[in-house]
């Protein structure tokens, strides 16, 4: 299953993930986004059981969070984040999020930081009815990467 580039649907992207963990549990070839993806649901295991059911995860789309995180939101920031940086656009996020692993020494704990900034992108963007802010995406990720 391939996910739906540009403008998936929230179930599109639930079934998405939900299919990448069941075939990474299977042991089934995985295309390369679907490894990356799979790598960061592996470093998610309290995600797994939302993942596990198809059928509960597209039902879970008509009740509200409780405050708690959106699984299927996370692993796409993740998966956001990686191919941002595989490619470099916006300009410099690739070294902006290396920075900020060297310092945290650690991938997974800069995805963090920087989904922060990601989601204040976006957010300022639709609130504004602008275009993202990709150098100010930047300055944010840099910006985390020199706080102690």
């Amino acid at each position: 299953m391939r996910l739906i580039m540009f403008s998936p649907s929230q179930a599109d992207v639930r079934r998405y993930f939900c299919s990448v963990y069941a075939k990474s549990r299977t042991d089934q070839a995985l295309e390369a986004l679907e490894t990356i993806a799979s790598l960061w649901i592996a470093e998610h295991p309290e995600y797994h059981p939302d993942l596990a059911d198809i059928d509960m995860a597209l039902a879970a789309m008509q009740t509200p969070e409780d405050g708690k995180t959106n699984p299927f939101l996370h692993l796409s920031m993740h998966l956001s984040i990686s191919e941002q940086c595989s490619i470099d656009q916006p300009r410099g996020i690739r070294q902006a999020v290396e920075l900020l692993t060297h310092r945290r020494n650690s991938l997974h704990l800069a995805h963090h930081e920087a989904m922060e900034c990601l989601g204040r992108m976006l957010w300022e963007s639709q609130r504004a009815g602008r275009p993202p802010d990709g150098a100010a995406y930047i300055a944010c990720v840099q910006r985390q990467a020199t706080k102690d």
